[in-house]
């Protein structure tokens, strides 16, 4: 099983949209997938019970008190971190996961969390000892735009790989009232916000390479 935490201290950074399109991305590609959310506004399983029968299947599960099992059979495990994370619970997770990916927005307000944030994590021995992959994903971002740009500065100090950007678009929230991802759409539109993630998908199938050898 490969597991992928979605995690940043600040909250409203976009964790459980990473999250549950991940899960879409994985659950569309034919493996079991299961989403946990340790969040308790509950807003994956919110997704996950809404999401339709004809849409590939993804099984979430609460992890709001306390973090339980998963099916045995589960090839893909996608954790959606509470914001606010505290360092106890942010160590535990680290140790389940293969890969941490830390979604942060155009603003300074998540670029100071975050950067507070992989202090945090990088003293954590996991990660410190190089046998945790965290990477950087830029979200909701405008191109061309002053926030866009003070975002990339921001980028270019960060210690870990930044992977994407995921362009800002009301496709998000629209699939996810439905219980959708990007990746159970269909037509040019979406097809093209789906290929901002090319890159992570990418990044993370080099990651389950590596730990298969």
């Amino acid at each position: 099983m490969f597991t992928v935490l979605i995690t940043n201290i600040k909250g409203g950074c976009g964790k459980t949209t990473i999250a549950t399109n991940l899960a879409g991305a994985f659950a569309n590609t034919g493996l079991k997938t299961v989403l946990a959310d340790c969040d308790r506004q509950k807003s994956s399983l919110a997704w996950a019970e809404s999401r339709p029968g004809t849409a590939a299947a993804v099984e979430a599960v609460n992890w709001g008190k306390t973090m339980g099992k998963v099916a045995k059979k589960t090839r893909r495990l996608v954790i959606d971190a509470p914001a606010g994370i505290r360092k106890a619970q942010t160590e535990e997770l680290v140790r389940m996961a293969d890969v941490v990916i830390l979604p942060v927005l155009p603003s300074v307000f998540d670029e100071n969390a975050t950067r507070r944030f992989l202090s945090i994590l990088d003293k954590l021995k996991p990660v410190r000892k190089g046998k945790r992959a965290v990477a950087v994903v830029g979200n909701r971002v405008r191109i061309r735009t002053k926030a866009a740009g003070l975002l990339e500065e921001f980028f270019e100090d960060t210690p870990h790989p930044v992977i994407t950007r995921l362009r800002d678009t009301q496709m998000y929230p629209g699939a996810a009232a439905d219980g959708l991802s990007l990746f159970d759409l269909r037509g040019v539109r979406a097809d093209n916000f789906v290929q901002d993630w090319r890159p992570l998908l990418s990044f993370l199938g080099e990651n389950t390479a590596r730990l298969e050898r």
